[in-house]
């Protein structure tokens, strides 16, 4: 019986890559990419010549079956994704389940993901919380805000640059003004940047200086005063 690898990839720097992803990526037999050619640039960067395989959110469905046949014949693969752990907002949940139902060796390295750092340097607290990811875009978009007004743990949110204001505007609409907001992008990179404070401040900073980047949104919960 083979063995799937879930290995972390650097989020932007790629010093935050580990010893053991390298070792891994090394040793399996193939790596499944969520982009190859993206992934290939990572590949290259630390000398690693393992053959690759597209694997991403529009094709998965389609792969399962044949890679868990390969899994059981006993080869060994490892998962990775554009940049951070892999089933993080990003494929790898339906490959992980097949190999849990079909009793095949999961090991998942520790390493990068963007929620962590987001949350620890927002000042808000992080003894309990919960990760929505990306919010729908449309249809049941107004239901989840409805229902993460009431929560009373930290949350927090992957958000796309180009709906940032629109979905700050909908921070103040349905937690409030005053919810303690914080917004970090590019994080580990050269631009890296936190803005903190009432979902009414970050709104307005971020509508007088549109983001770019990556952007994970961190919002304080609903207060029990």
């Amino acid at each position: 019986m083979g063995k799937l690898y879930l290995v972390p990839t650097p989020i932007g720097n790629l010093e935050d890559m580990t010893f053991r992803a390298i070792k891994v990526l090394k040793e399996v037999d193939y790596i499944l990419a969520e982009d190859t050619r993206n992934s290939g640039k990572l590949l290259k960067h630390f000398d690693i010549g393992t053959p690759m395989q597209s694997h991403h959110m529009h094709n998965e469905h389609k792969t399962v079956e044949n890679l868990i046949k390969r899994l059981q014949a006993g080869e060994t693969i490892a998962l990775i994704s554009d940049a951070g752990t892999p089933a993080i907002s990003d494929p790898g949940f339906l490959l992980t389940r097949a190999c849990v139902e079909n009793n095949i060796e999961v090991e998942c390295l520790p390493g990068a993901t963007a929620f962590v750092p987001a949350l620890v340097n927002s000042g808000l607290p992080n003894d309990k919380f919960v990760f929505e990811g990306f919010l729908p875009d449309k249809k049941g978009r107004q239901t989840r805000f409805l229902a993460l007004a009431e929560e009373t743990r930290t949350i927090i949110f992957y958000v796309s640059p180009h709906k940032l204001v629109k979905t700050l505007a909908e921070f103040v609409q349905y937690f409030g003004a005053e919810r303690p907001v914080s917004v970090s992008r590019e994080l580990s990179k050269l631009h890296e940047e936190t803005v903190r404070g009432t979902a009414t401040e970050v709104l307005k900073h971020f509508e007088a200086k549109p983001a770019k980047g990556e952007i994970v949104v961190v919002v304080g919960g609903k207060s029990g005063k």
